[in-house]
């Protein structure tokens, strides 16, 4: 099942990326979403995660932390909260972050538990962007 797509995301800081892609795979509400060039129509939200695309047989990433999805005559369309570029993620701040929101997680008192499992949610994404 040979072909492209067109794959693109959108964040409110802008147009984050339009590429021809092979593959993608989206973090949904109940597991993975994977699409393929000619998939059903379908609109869908995003959680906290990674996106996969798969341009020219090579791999790339990007972290997102939720949105929503429309695949649509051959175009994936993803309108994120945000969208981070794996190369563009500082893994030093990110690393960072994920140690702040385990400590704070650790404490439970005093805190806002939720807002510091989301934090541990969208530091993690940002990190498996990164890193290969």
């Amino acid at each position: 099942m040979a072909g492209t797509f067109t794959l693109r995301v959108v964040s409110p800081e802008g147009n984050v990326l339009k590429e021809e892609a092979e593959f993608v795979v989206l973090p949904g509400g109940n597991g993975e979403i994977g699409i393929l060039p000619n998939h059903a129509p379908l609109i869908s939200s995003i959680e906290i995660g990674v996106i996969r695309y798969t341009v020219n047989g090579k791999v790339e990433k990007i972290a997102t932390s939720g949105g929503f999805v429309e695949v649509s005559d051959n175009k994936v369309t993803i309108l994120a909260d945000t969208a981070e570029p794996g190369e563009r993620v500082d893994l030093d701040r990110a690393l960072a972050a994920k140690e702040r929101a385990e400590k704070r997680l650790t404490q439970r008192e005093g805190i806002d538990v939720r807002r510091a499992e989301l934090a541990l949610m969208r530091a993690v994404a940002r990190i498996n962007a990164a890193q290969d």
